[in-house]
């Protein structure tokens, strides 16, 4: 059982990604009780989709009458008509499609509109929980760095391939390299056979270009920030790298969360 009761409200939260969409349930009091993860489909119908929700609310016991607000953000823009369809027609009444524009930060980028949502809800994130300078290290699809001021401003950051879609490119390009299971690193940097070399290149590369990019970021900031890291695979390649101070692998569902709060409930 999770610590709410039955005549509770709870907000729902959606992070939709490329590969994957993140869900996350909350009480109103901020508290994270439930998350799970699924596929994302571009050909989904609405009908489907809200088949796929209603079976996951129910395996976790949660009701759907409890859940009075949605927010979502999206990097898939095909898919946000199809959302907007399940939400209105039969989940709720109040909802949040988060875009750069809403997220209430500052930009000090060049074109504002170019960022994707999910990168804005991390900084904002990041700065309501920590009100410090952070970069923010988000292994998804794509590794992304995104980088808050002292003053709670965003500043950019960078995008790099993901680990995943590196390591996939390695396999199909390559006819004589294996899959390698990612989830741990090899014993040593120096590979004695092909697939420790290949679990070397991949994961301790990847924490290499990471460890890299925070010492050019960190030195273009002229500050010293807090270093989270999050998305799918932060627990894997966060411990390779000291540079990061902390896992925060909820970091864009509390963001949505706090928009939610902000927008629809101030």
């Amino acid at each position: 059982m999770y610590p709410f009761k039955k005549s509770e409200d709870l907000i729902w939260c959606v992070d939709i990604g490329n590969t994957t969409t993140a869900c996350g349930i909350f009480r109103r009091d901020g508290l994270l009780l439930k998350t799970f993860r699924f596929r994302t489909r571009l050909e989904i119908t609405p009908e489907e989709l809200l088949i796929l929700l209603r079976n996951f609310l129910e395996v976790f016991d949660i009701p759907l009458s409890q859940i009075k607000g949605i927010a979502l953000a999206s990097v898939v823009p095909p898919l946000n008509e199809i959302w907007e369809a399940v939400v209105r027609r039969w989940l709720v009444k109040e909802w949040l499609l988060v875009s750069a524009e809403v997220v209430p930060i500052p930009v000090k980028l060049q074109y504002p509109q170019e960022v994707g949502a999910d990168r804005m809800v991390n900084a904002y994130a990041g700065w309501q929980k920590f009100r410090r300078s952070v970069i923010i290290v988000d292994y998804g699809t794509a590794t992304t760095f995104d980088c808050v001021s002292e003053k709670g401003e965003y500043l950019g950051g960078a995008i790099a391939p993901g680990l995943e879609s590196a390591a996939e490119s390695l396999f199909t390009k390559t006819a004589k390299l294996p899959r390698v299971d990612l989830n741990s690193p090899p014993d040593s940097a120096l590979g004695r056979d092909t697939l420790s070399a290949m679990k070397s290149g991949l994961l301790y590369g990847f924490a290499a270009l990471t460890e890299g990019l925070i010492a050019r970021l960190s030195e273009e900031m002229k500050t010293d920030p807090l270093v989270l890291a999050t998305g799918g695979l932060a627990a894997t390649l966060a411990p390779l790298c000291p540079k990061i101070e902390r896992i925060e692998p909820h970091l864009t569902l509390e963001g949505l969360f706090y928009l939610y709060r902000e927008q629809i409930e101030k």
